[in-house]
């Protein structure tokens, strides 16, 4: 996947869906699920939710400040483990999306409205119709 480009003002969104091995199903649902409270506290984090679908698939949506933030998030333990062996748990590769964000978004830290001038996404697809699903 190519990484996004954004400014501090234009926030990024991640999101897709992951289809975990029959056998390691629980493991993946409670190690994600885990890591839902401890997310949302992190600096920089703006939302983080997962869902479950009917058919076994997990659905994550996130929005964070900037990739750094991301950066950082992805770096640390049980997830950077989880990442660096996704195909251990999971049928196949994640099918993720990476958007800067073009709608307006509470501005972190600044009790504003966050507008985008201008829009890039990029990544497996370019689904511009997801907008802020803000629901915490």
């Amino acid at each position: 996947m190519t990484t996004p480009t954004t400014t501090p003002q234009a926030p990024l969104s991640l999101y897709g869906f992951l289809r975990p091995k029959p056998e390691r199903a629980e493991e993946v649902r409670q190690l994600l699920s885990s890591l839902v409270e401890p997310t949302r506290r992190e600096d920089g984090n703006l939302e983080y939710h997962l869902h479950e679908h009917e058919d076994g698939r997990l659905f994550l949506y996130e929005v964070w400040r900037s990739q750094e933030d991301l950066d950082r998030h992805n770096a640390r333990e049980p997830l950077r483990g989880f990442l660096a062996n996704l195909l251990d748990y999971l049928v196949e590769l994640p099918e993720g999306y990476f958007n800067t964000m073009i709608s307006p978004y509470p501005a972190a830290n600044s009790g504003g409205t966050a507008t985008v001038t201008a829009a890039g996404a990029s990544g497996v697809g370019d689904d511009r119709g997801a907008e802020n699903a803000s629901s915490r």
